[in-house]
């Protein structure tokens, strides 16, 4: 599969955003006071590998495969600098195994950008 310059640009190149998976510590302030903290993981994907796997979404690597279906379904386009943004994790920090759930969370976040990143690559180079 051959890109353009405007795919390979927005893939890994000088004006595309990285793909990324974040995990945020948001401090939500109530009027004068701290209210409540929630973690969060967010996962950035770049343009090019997102509409790549889009497209390929009933390949036989993606099918089954629940958080990359749920990362394509719920990602919203923000635009060239940040490319393709989707919520993975989201939940109040009430104690160490909310913590333990967002690091898995972002784990497998990975895990899954690392897939999809050698799908695009594969792809490229057929």
């Amino acid at each position: 599969m051959k890109l353009n310059k405007k795919q390979r640009d927005m893939l890994w190149g000088d004006s595309g955003p990285y793909s990324q998976a974040n995990l945020i510590r948001q401090v939500r302030i109530l009027d004068d006071r701290i209210s409540r903290i929630f973690l969060v993981v967010e996962v950035d994907i770049n343009p090019t590998t997102f509409e790549m796997v889009q497209k390929f979404r009933d390949n036989d690597k993606f099918k089954n495969n629940i958080i990359i279906q749920q990362l394509l379904d719920t990602a919203e386009y923000r635009g060239p600098s940040f490319g393709y943004v989707s919520v993975a994790f989201e939940r109040e920090y009430k104690d160490e195994m909310v913590m333990w759930s967002a690091e898995a969370a972002l784990k497998y976040s990975q895990e899954n950008i690392i897939k999809m990143h050698k799908f695009v690559m594969n792809k490229i180079l057929q």
